[in-house]
Formats: C-alpha cells, sequence, structure tokens
C-alpha cells in the first residue's frame, strides 16, 4: 500500500499547484469578496456571474479557452514568449492558473457572506475615532471577516488539489511538470494493472479532501472564539 515514485511524484506535484493556486486567488478573492458584498455599482451583476461562471461550465471549457488565450499560439500566450520568453500552456504554471480559474468561486462565496455580515457601524467608529479608510479596513474589516477567509481558502485549496478537466485541456498530462494527483489516477485507470495504484490514489484523494474539511471548520470555529463570535461550546455569543 506504499506509495511509488510516480505517485508521490504526482502528489508533491498537486500539492505545489494547490498552495500556488490559493496564494494567486487570496488577494484577489478578498478584494472581489469585498467589492460584492460592500458596493453598488453598475455592471456588479455582471461581474458576479463572471466570478460564478466556473462552476456552471464544463470544465473543459475553461482549459480551452485558456489554451486558446495562453497557448503559444494564442495573442497573449504569443506576447509573453517573444516578449520575456515565458510559456504557461503545459507547464506547471498553467496548471496553477487552470486551478486557480476552477476554485476562486469557491473561494469568494465564504468571504463575500463573511464581508456582508460584519457591522458597518464597528468601521464608522474607527473612522470616527481618526483611522484612515484603508487602516480602518486592515485593523477592523480583516479581522472580523478572518472565518471567512479561512474557509474560503481551505476550500479554494481542496478544489485546486482536485481540478482535473481545466487542467487536462490546458496543460495536459505530463509526467512529472502537469501531471497532478487526478490527472495520475485518470491514468492509472487506463493503464493494464493500474487499479490497485488508482485505488491507492482515490483513497488519498478522499483523505485529504476529509483533512481540508476538518481543518476548515475546526481553524474557522476558532476564528469565531478569539473574535467573540462564539462560545467555546460552539453556542453563539449574545450581543
Amino acid at each position: 500500500m506504499m506509495l511509488t515514485h510516480e505517485e508521490w511524484q504526482a502528489l508533491g506535484l498537486s500539492a505545489k499547484v494547490a498552495l500556488w493556486s490559493t496564494a494567486l486567488c487570496l488577494p484577489l478573492g478578498i478584494g472581489i469578496g469585498w467589492l460584492l458584498a460592500r458596493r453598488e455599482f453598475p455592471g456588479k451583476l455582471l461581474l458576479d456571474a463572471l466570478v460564478q461562471m466556473p462552476m456552471v461550465l464544463p470544465p473543459v471549457v475553461p482549459g480551452y479557452l485558456l489554451l486558446l488565450l495562453l497557448g503559444t499560439q494564442g495573442p497573449l500566450g504569443g506576447w509573453l514568449e517573444s516578449h520575456f520568453g515565458i510559456v504557461v500552456a503545459f507547464t506547471w504554471k498553467g496548471a496553477v492558473l487552470a486551478s486557480a480559474v476552477m476554485a476562486f468561486p469557491l473561494m469568494v462565496q465564504p468571504m463575500r457572506l463573511a464581508f456582508r455580515m460584519i457591522d458597518t457601524r464597528l468601521e464608522r467608529a474607527a473612522t470616527t475615532l481618526g483611522a484612515p479608510p484603508w487602516r480602518a479596513f486592515l485593523t477592523v474589516t480583516l479581522p472580523l471577516a478572518l472565518p471567512g477567509i479561512i474557509a474560503g481558502s481551505v476550500l479554494g485549496f481542496s478544489r485546486s488539489l482536485g481540478e482535473f478537466g481545466a487542467t487536462m485541456a490546458f496543460v495536459g498530462n505530463i509526467p512529472g511538470e502537469t501531471r497532478t494527483l487526478p490527472l495520475a489516477l485518470y491514468n492509472f485507470t487506463h493503464v493494464p494493472d493500474g487499479e490497485m495504484a488508482a485505488l491507492r490514489l482515490a483513497g488519498l484523494s478522499l483523505a485529504l479532501a476529509l483533512m481540508a474539511l476538518l481543518a476548515s471548520h475546526a481553524i474557522s470555529r476558532r476564528a469565531e472564539r478569539l473574535l467573540g463570535y462564539a462560545d467555546p461550546r460552539g453556542a453563539r455569543a449574545q450581543p
């Protein structure tokens, strides 16, 4: 039942891709989550729809669109290659981008809800005491939204670990370069005598998903207690 070198390689690449994907999405997720929760502006409905679109599209569609845009023959991909020597398609960096696109909607939703639940009177009190808006955001809004930010980050990380369709369409299934855990599992189901390896990776995927969800719940609960949202027994704190 021990993992082989190829399986460890896929697991390590998946962790690397998921970490970079989460780091790439986090600042943008906080900004978009706050914007959708707190501001009314022309085109808000369209922005919301664009953010959520990867959740309702077949995953291969975003991957194919990324390939058209960032492939070596694409407008942006060709420009990056000719001017900076950067190639994204069929590399692990492309896997990060594909995973980030698919994980972003799951990351934004808890953050948006967290910002919406914050009492704006607390922020106004901070500005009344002389804090500029950016300082009030960093010292009041962001800490109060921490449980939602943590939950969104863990969900985004978990989604990146399990990303398959967009990654396959954009960067392929290259051993050691783009073959993440889901792609390795898919590969083992299509080779002779690959059933045991596929079963190991399936079990590992289930364990990682369960651990991520339990960690998200535990960290969010701890953050809520530290912020006074809940008592240690889980009951909502009374105002």
